[in-house]
C-alpha cells in the first residue's frame, strides 16, 4: 500500500500545532489545505473499502455474502478506520499493517449501525436518526449483523504471522476492538441513546456520554490499535488513544447540531490538539492528523 502522505509531505499548509497557545488550538487552515487534508483522509478510505471488497466478495451462499456485503457499504463511513492507518504511520509503522484492523474497526461500526437502524415501527427512535433505506426485512438484517462481527475478528485473527512477530499485537488489537464496540463501548452509548436502560441522564449530559461511548471510545479504539500495530511507545499508544477519545466527541457532537454544544466541542478540539503536542519532528504529519477535529472534515462525515 503507498503511504498516504507521499504527496503532502512538501506541502505548506497555514496552520499550526500550538500547545503553548490555548492549549493547542489551531487556526483554520486555508481552503487548498482543507482540500488536501480531505485528500489524504479520502484516499485511506478508498483503500479500506478496496481491501474489504476483496476480503467480502459476494460468492456462495449467496443469501448470506450478499446482504453482508451490502449492509458493510451501506454503513455511513467513520474516521475511526481511517485514525488507524494515519495512527501507525504518524508512529512511524508502515500503514499496510493497520489495514486488516481499520477493515474490522469498519465492520464493527457497520454492525453497530445495522443493528440500531433495523426496520422496526415498535421502539423508541432519536429524532436526530438519519432515514434509512432498507433493502432487506429486520430478521436478515439482525442476523447479518450478527455475523458482521465474528467476520471482521476472523479477518484479525488470519493476519497473524509470525514471520512479522505481530501475533501478541493482533491479540491486543482484537481485545481493543472488542472492548469499544461492544458493552462498555458502542453498545452502551446505543442504550443509551434508546432511552431503554432506565437512565435518568438527559439533556446536554445524555448526548456528552452517547458521543463518548459510540464515536469516542471508537475512534480511541482506532487510534490505539493504530499505534500498537506501528510498533509505537506506550506513552505514544496512550496519547493517539486521548486524542481520538477527544476527536471521536468532536464527530459525535458536531453531527447533533446544537448550538449549547459549541463550547465544549471548542474545548474537545483544544484537548485534541494538546495531545498531539508532545509528538516532535513531525508537522507533516501531525498537520493532516490534527485536521480531524476541523469543521470541513466534520462535515464530510456527519
Amino acid at each position: 500500500m503507498a503511504t498516504h502522505l507521499s504527496h503532502f509531505s512538501n506541502a505548506k499548509t497555514n496552520f499550526s500545532i500550538n500547545t503553548k497557545s490555548k492549549l493547542g488550538r489551531s487556526s483554520a487552515p486555508t481552503v487548498v489545505a482543507a482540500a488536501q487534508n480531505q485528500s489524504y483522509w479520502a484516499s485511506i478510505d478508498a483503500e479500506i473499502d478496496t481491501y474489504l471488497k476483496k476480503a467480502l466478495p459476494i460468492r456462495p451462499p449467496e443469501s448470506v455474502f450478499e446482504p453482508m456485503h451490502h449492509l458493510t457499504f451501506a454503513a455511513p463511513r467513520t474516521t475511526a478506520s481511517a485514525l488507524c492507518v494515519a495512527a501507525c504511520e504518524l508512529v512511524g509503522g508502515d500503514p499496510s499493517l493497520a489495514m486488516v484492523a481499520a477493515s474490522a474497526i469498519h465492520l464493527m461500526h457497520a454492525a453497530a449501525y445495522t443493528h440500531q437502524h433495523l426496520p422496526l415501527t415498535d421502539r423508541p427512535r432519536p429524532k436526530s436518526e438519519p432515514t434509512v433505506q432498507h433493502k432487506y426485512g429486520p430478521n436478515i438484517e439482525l442476523l447479518t449483523g450478527d455475523g458482521i462481527i465474528p467476520f471482521g475478528l476472523e479477518l484479525l485473527a488470519r493476519s497473524v504471522d509470525s514471520a512479522r512477530s505481530n501475533p501478541t499485537r493482533i491479540l491486543r488489537v482484537i481485545m481493543e476492538i472488542t472492548r469499544a464496540s461492544g458493552s462498555q463501548g458502542v453498545v452502551d452509548g446505543q442504550y443509551k441513546e434508546l432511552g431503554i436502560d432506565g437512565s435518568e441522564i438527559t439533556g446536554l449530559e445524555l448526548i456528552e456520554y452517547v458521543c463518548k461511548k459510540k464515536e469516542g471510545e471508537l475512534h480511541a479504539c482506532g487510534a490505539a490499535c493504530g499505534a500498537i500495530l506501528g510498533g509505537g511507545a506506550e506513552d505514544e499508544i496512550e496519547i493517539l488513544r486521548n486524542f481520538g477519545l477527544y476527536a471521536g466527541m468532536v464527530q459525535g457532537m458536531t453531527a447533533k447540531e446544537n448550538p449549547m454544544m459549541e463550547a465544549k466541542i471548542e474545548r474537545l478540539k483544544e484537548m485534541a490538539l494538546k495531545e498531539l503536542g508532545s509528538f516532535d519532528g513531525k508537522k507533516a504529519r501531525l498537520e493532516l492528523i490534527s485536521s480531524l477535529v476541523e469543521p470541513s472534515l466534520c462535515a464530510a462525515y456527519t
